[in-house]
């Protein structure tokens, strides 16, 4: 099928290379598209009690209309869904409904959702292939894309799980319409990270533009097609985060290690711990010297500009301990023998890897920013 209103990002990865597809309608569309991709074949449907209100109707009559035979699975909505009690539900839903194979799951929901079913699809009969159908911008911008899945656990997030790629992504602009605003903006973090990685230009593009993006304009695709073109890079040049795949945690060691100290819960969604994350990055940055102050300012105004929380006085309720985010922080995945490594920056733009970061400096720094 080709639509010349689609945007199309491909994610070159030999044998398990993919497209990104952006634009209006795709849910409508992914009957066809999915008959045609996969002729034969049955639908696992993975989603949330939200999503299953807001987009599950949309689906079930592209599926049903290109006479495809699917299951539905639901499960809660919210972060705490990401866990083993949920993992096992989907994966003993998927086999009781005699999925087989060669059949596909079809995650229709945001990152937390993205994350589980492409874990389930990943280990259920030995792997399973499934498609991305994202309906948060932050899924659709970082989530769906790059083969990360997996779950969280007590001792902090995504800590179990598998590189999985999708065989498609369909990032249907449509479904912004019934998306809260707190939660565009908690994707939007996603979008300044990969400006604030590497690509200067967009950050700057991206606050001329923000207002637009913010109420759906052209720029609004604009956006979300540089970010997944950003993401291919990263995945195309280390798909399994060995090394330069690694900045793309930049405010991520810090945001986990919040979120877990506030029980992956509504108190702070996944984006706006990356935004006070990233925030901490830089001003850690500034602090040692690397980064320039000036920075801090513009990028802090930009992230608020976009309703997006930027310091630990912004997340609601009593805060936990600096004890208790440092155990967080010490469980970060980019740990090495048991040296922490950071996303630091030189500026806008201008992210690297820090190696054996000094804990008694992280910790004084965290003291200091409470």
């Amino acid at each position: 099928m080709t639509d010349e209103s689609l945007t199309k990002v491909s994610i070159e990865l030999g044998s398990r290379a993919y497209d990104i597809l952006i634009g209006h309608q795709l849910i409508e569309q992914a009957g066809a598209r999915l008959a045609h991709m996969f002729p034969g074949a049955r639908f696992g449907v993975i989603t949330d009690s939200e999503v299953e209100k807001a987009q599950l109707p949309r689906l079930v009559t592209a599926l049903e209309g290109a006479g495809l035979k699917y299951t539905i699975i639901s499960v809660p909505h919210g972060e705490a869904a990401k866990c083993y009690t949920r993992l096992n539900e989907i994966v003993d839903a998927i086999l009781e409904a005699k999925l087989e194979r060669n059949d596909i799951i079809l995650a229709l929901g945001g990152g937390v959702i993205g994350d589980l079913a492409g874990f389930a699809a990943a280990i259920t009969r030995r792997g399973m292939a499934f498609v991305q159908i994202p309906t948060s911008l932050l899924a659709q911008v970082d989530s769906s894309v790059g083969g990360k899945t997996g779950i969280n656990t007590k001792f902090g997030k995504n800590l179990v799980g598998a590189f999985h790629q999708p065989k498609l992504v369909l990032a249907d602009l449509d479904v912004f319409a019934t998306l809260p605003p707190r939660q565009f903006a908690s994707g939007y973090a996603e979008v300044v990270k990969y400006g604030l990685i590497d690509d200067e230009e967009f950050f700057f593009w991206l606050e001329e533009n923000l207002s637009e993006i913010l109420s759906g304009g052209p720029a609004q695709a604009e956006a979300i097609a540089r970010s997944c073109q950003a993401k291919a890079r990263f995945v195309i040049a280390d798909e399994f985060e060995g090394g330069v795949r690694a900045l793309l945690n930049l405010g991520h060691t810090f945001g986990h290690a919040l979120e877990a100290a506030t029980g992956y819960s509504d108190r702070l969604l996944h984006g706006e711990g990356v935004a006070i994350g990233m925030m901490l990055a830089h001003r850690f940055s500034a602090r040692t010297g690397l980064a320039s102050s000036q920075d801090i300012i513009r990028i802090e105004r930009h992230l608020q500009n976009a309703g997006l929380p930027t310091t630990l006085a912004d997340i609601p309720g009593e805060l936990a301990s600096t004890e208790k985010l440092m155990h967080h922080i010490a469980q970060d995945k980019k740990v090495t023998r048991g040296k922490l490594n950071f996303i630091l920056t030189r500026g806008i733009g201008k992210a690297f890897v820090a190696e054996n970061v000094n804990a008694a400096d992280i910790h004084a720094f965290l003291d200091d920013m409470r």
